[in-house]
């Protein structure tokens, strides 16, 4: 990339770290803070389907807002409603208004993330695309790592000084981004801007035809499962294996920073040796494989192990149904990545919903039911893949 190119990228990417990160910071105090207000288990479940709610709702016309009005000043009100949405968590105790928060911070990160990743699109080649998005998923990663760990040594000095900590992160991204992010989407007369966008249903109804309509399901799916698995987790390790909240968070660190390792110096070069295409079915496959694996784990590291391995599938394939999405989306950029947005959002409130109610009935029906979603996407993009190939076939032979 140019020096102007990383200079952008790079500020994306910080962005990026400073929304996940300032939501992960509050991991650690949010099961004593709830406590503390005489709130349990339904609440910090509630806390997460209202967020994921909020960013699903909104996230089909965010993206076509990025298209209309530009990436910049999506950006900049999304970093915004996540700092709002961290003020209020921090300034009131009433579990209303901290649900009233979540939907602040829904909204804000519906507004940010499909702009971030056409600010990407706008910014970078064709070639470029799969490295670009895989340094954003990258920060993104590294957020969820490095938040929670923060969070953890920020309530040695008080259970909300997280939260102040948190909010006051998140502002100052804003003004930065203010300070020093310019627009990328040229003007363009073709594309005028709508003065209604359509409903979230309308919207997703005409995803259906659109040529990156598959690589939309896939992104549901992955979501769905890994959230599904993320969810039952802790209670499975602890449940099977007597696993300590010290081994529990060393699982997610040590899966997180392999992810984001991955992202940034692997997930390039596996693309342009291999293609997207192939990508996508060879770590479908390892994610199911993963999936299969749980169902017969033994002990805490061969379950660490696997984890590894579900983590790893999922941290390439992020960033390449990402690009694959915005290369078949030509012009409406924002609108494609608002749309993935919306579905990946659907996957996160289905996922933990699903696996819950299954974990209650047998701990290792979440596993199956990953294992059986994941294999009928295989088949899918498989498909999809041999009906791209040979539309492709006839409009050369023409």
């Amino acid at each position: 990339m140019a020096p102007e190119q990383r200079k952008k990228m790079l500020i994306l990417m910080i962005n990026m770290f400073i929304a996940v990160g300032s939501f992960g910071i509050i991991i650690p105090i949010l099961p004593a803070y709830l406590a503390s207000i005489g709130e349990g288990g339904m609440a910090a479940g509630l806390m997460i389907a209202i967020f994921a709610g909020a960013q699903l709702v909104m996230s089909p016309v965010a993206g076509k807002w990025a298209d209309q009005y530009g990436r910049r000043i999506m950006i900049i009100l999304g970093l915004a409603g996540l700092t709002l949405s961290m003020f209020v968590f921090y300034a009131f105790d009433s579990i209303w208004m901290l649900y009233f928060s979540r939907v602040i911070g829904g909204v804000g990160a519906a507004l940010l993330i499909p702009a971030l990743f056409a600010y990407v699109a706008d910014i970078t080649t064709m070639d470029q695309r799969a490295k670009g998005n895989s340094f954003i998923s990258a920060a993104m990663s590294l957020g969820i790592v490095i938040g929670p760990g923060i969070g953890g040594f920020l309530a040695d000095f008080g259970l909300k000084m997280p939260l102040l900590v948190s909010a006051l992160v998140s502002l100052a991204a804003t003004i930065f981004s203010i300070m020093v992010l310019k627009e990328s989407k040229e003007k363009d007369s073709k594309l005028a801007p709508e003065v209604n966008p359509d409903p979230m249903m309308k919207m997703l109804a005409q995803s259906v035809s659109k040529p990156y309509f598959i690589p939309l399901v896939i992104t549901l799916v992955m979501s769905f499962g890994l959230m599904a698995y993320e969810s039952v987790l802790g209670l499975f390790v602890d449940n099977q294996f007597g696993a300590t909240p010290q081994e529990i968070a060393i699982m997610i660190t040590a899966t997180g920073i392999i992810s984001v390792i991955v992202q940034l110096f692997v997930v390039d070069r596996i693309v342009r040796t291999l293609g997207e295409g192939k990508v996508l079915n060879i770590f479908i496959g390892v994610a199911a494989l993963g999936f299969f694996l749980s169902l017969f784990a033994s002990s805490y590291v061969f379950f660490f192990v696997i984890t590894l391995i579900i983590f790893l599938a999922t941290s390439i394939l992020r960033p390449v149904i990402n690009t694959l999405i915005s290369k078949l989306a030509g012009n409406e950029q924002g609108f494609a990545m608002g749309m993935n947005n919306a579905y990946m959002s659907i996957g996160n409130v289905l996922g933990p919903t699903l696996a819950g109610i299954l974990y209650d009935v047998n701990i290792s029906y979440p596993f199956v039911l990953g294992l059986v979603v994941l294999s009928f996407t295989i088949t899918l993009s498989m498909t999809w893949q041999n009906r791209q190939r040979k539309r492709l076939v006839q409009v050369e032979a023409k």
